[in-house]
C-alpha cells in the first residue's frame, strides 16, 4: 500500500481485520460490502510494516517520500546537533533498501557493529543477591527478614564490572524486536543475530517494560548513535488491540508516523537554528483560548527572545500538500488563533510539499499588541524530494527570515 493511497480491498478474515482495525495503524479498514471476506484498507500517515495476528497477511505501507530522505528526517530528529553541523553525518546508512523495514533493520545492525567494534561497553551495576560467601557489603535487614540471621547464605550487596548495562540492554532489545519483524532481507537478519550473541550477557527487557534510561557520557558516545536508533525501533514497534477489554492481540512490525516525524523534523531543526540568533524556541508550548482556560492549544513551536519570556512569533509544522488554489482555511484559522492568544504579528505554516517556496495572507482588520500593524499569515514548503543540504538550507532560511523580521529586543 501507499501512504495516504487509494484504498484497495484485500482477502482478510473478520478477526484479523477488526484486530488491524484496532491498531490504528491504517486511516481506515471496513469490511468490503461487494466482496465477502474482503477488508477494504486505505493507509494514512504510518508507513513501515505489520504482520496481522492469527495467520494474516503482512501488511506494508511505502512512503511517499524516498526511502532515504525519511532515514535523513529520522536522524536528524534524533541527533540535531550533529545533523546540522553535517548534513551527511545526520544521514542514516540504508544501504540499497527501498523499504522501511529492510532499510531500518541494516541501519540498525551497521550502527550497532559501529557502537561494537572496540568491545561490548561495560559498566558497573549494584547486585543484589543470596551466596555463600560475604561479598561487598552485608544486607543486614535481608538477613534478618529471609534467614532469621543463620549463615551461609548470605543476603549482599556490592558493584559489579558487567556487560549488563542499560545501553547494551536497549541494543539487545532493538535487535530481538527486529529478528521478528517481516520482510527483513536474509543476510541483514544474519548479521542481526551475530549481534545478539555479541550482546548476550545483557539481560532481555520484559515486553511492555519501560526502556532503561540511559544518560550520554563520555564513556558511551560510541553507542549513541546506536543508542538512539534502536530507541525509535522499540517505540515504533508492536502496535496492539484491545477488543473488548480482552487480552491484547499483538501485531509486529514498524511504523512511522510521517506527520509526527515531519513535526519533529521541522520544530527541532528551527529550534537550533533559532539559536544561532540568540532566540528559544519552546516546543508544545501549552496555552489557552479562552480566558477561562478551558479550551487548550498547544503550537508546534513558539519563538522566544533569548531570555524565553517574550513571544516574538508560532510555527506549526504541516505534514499535507496544498490544495490546487493553493489555501488550507482550517490550518490559516489555527494559526490566527495562535497569533491571537499570543498577541504576535506573525503565524507561519511549514508545509511537506506545495507549489510555492513562501506566500503570506494579510489578516482584515487585524491589529496587535506589539506596534500595530496587520497579522500576517506566512505559508513555507519544505520540498522533501530534495537533497539533505538543500533541506536544511531551506530550514535556515526560514529561520533567518522569521528572526531577522522580529529582532530580540536589547
Amino acid at each position: 500500500m501507499r501512504e495516504y493511497g487509494p484504498p484497495v480491498s484485500v482477502p482478510l478474515g473478520a478477526e484479523a481485520g477488526r484486530a488491524l482495525a484496532g491498531t490504528g495503524v491504517l486511516q481506515s479498514a471496513n469490511p468490503d460490502p461487494g466482496r465477502a471476506g474482503h477488508w477494504i484498507l486505505r493507509a494514512g500517515s504510518r508507513v513501515g510494516a505489520v504482520r496481522v495476528p492469527g495467520g494474516g497477511p503482512v501488511v506494508r505501507i511505502m512512503p511517499k517520500t524516498p526511502v532515504s530522505r525519511l532515514f535523513f528526517l529520522l536522524g536528524f530528529s534524533l541527533d540535531p546537533a550533529r545533523a546540522w553541523r553535517d548534513s551527511r553525518e545526520g544521514t542514516v546508512d540504508t544501504g540499497a533498501h527501498d523499504d522501511v523495514v529492510p532499510a531500518l533493520a541494516y541501519a540498525v545492525e551497521r550502527q550497532i557493529d559501529v557502537a561494537l567494534r572496540q568491545g561490548v561497553l561495560l559498566g558497573y551495576r549494584e547486585v543484589e543477591e543470596a551466596g555463600p560467601v560475604v561479598r561487598g557489603r552485608l544486607r543486614e535487614a535481608e538477613q534478618v527478614r529471609r534467614h532469621f540471621g543463620r549463615t551461609p547464605p548470605v543476603e549482599t550487596a556490592y558493584d559489579a564490572y558487567t556487560a549488563d548495562t542499560e545501553e547494551n540492554r536497549i541494543l539487545r532489545a532493538a535487535v530481538e524486536r527486529l529478528l521478528q519483524l517481516p520482510g527483513v532481507p536474509g543476510p541483514v537478519r544474519c548479521r542481526l543475530a551475530q549481534q545478539r550473541v555479541r550482546l548476550s550477557d545483557a539481560l532481555p527487557l520484559t515486553r511492555g517494560q519501560r526502556l532503561p534510561r540511559w544518560f550520554p557520557s563520555r564513556l558511551n558516545m560510541r553507542y549513541q548513535p546506536a543508542l538512539r536508533l534502536a530507541e525509535a525501533v522499540l517505540r515504533g514497534a508492536s502496535p496492539e488491540h484491545r477488543p473488548g477489554g480482552a487480552d491484547p492481540l499483538a501485531v509486529d512490525g514498524f511504523l512511522l508516523d510521517m506527520n509526527k516525524l515531519f513535526e519533529d523534523f521541522v520544530t527541532v531543526g528551527l529550534r537550533e537554528a533559532f539559536r544561532e540568533h540568540g532566540l528559544t524556541a519552546r516546543l508544545q508550548d501549552l496555552h489557552h483560548l479562552d480566558t477561562a482556560g478551558l479550551v487548550r492549544m498547544r503550537p508546534d513551536l513558539v519563538v522566544r527572545t533569548g531570555d524565553g519570556r517574550t513571544p516574538l512569533a508560532v510555527v506549526d509544522a504541516k505534514y499535507k500538500v496544498e490544495k490546487a488554489d493553493g489555501l488550507l482555511n482550517a490550518d490559516l484559522y489555527q494559526a490566527l488563533a495562535y497569533a491571537t492568544v499570543l498577541g504576535l504579528r506573525q503565524a507561519h505554516l511549514v508545509y511537506a510539499a506545495g507549489r510555492e517556496p513562501e506566500r503570506f495572507h494579510e489578516v482584515r482588520g487585524t491589529t496587535v499588541r506589539q506596534g500595530g500593524g496587520g497579522v500576517r499569515l506566512y505559508q513555507h514548503v519544505l520540498d522533501l524530494s530534495r537533497e539533505p543540504d538543500q533541506i536544511l538550507s531551506a530550514l535556515r532560511g526560514i529561520a533567518d527570515s522569521l528572526a531577522t523580521a522580529n529582532p530580540p529586543h536589547p
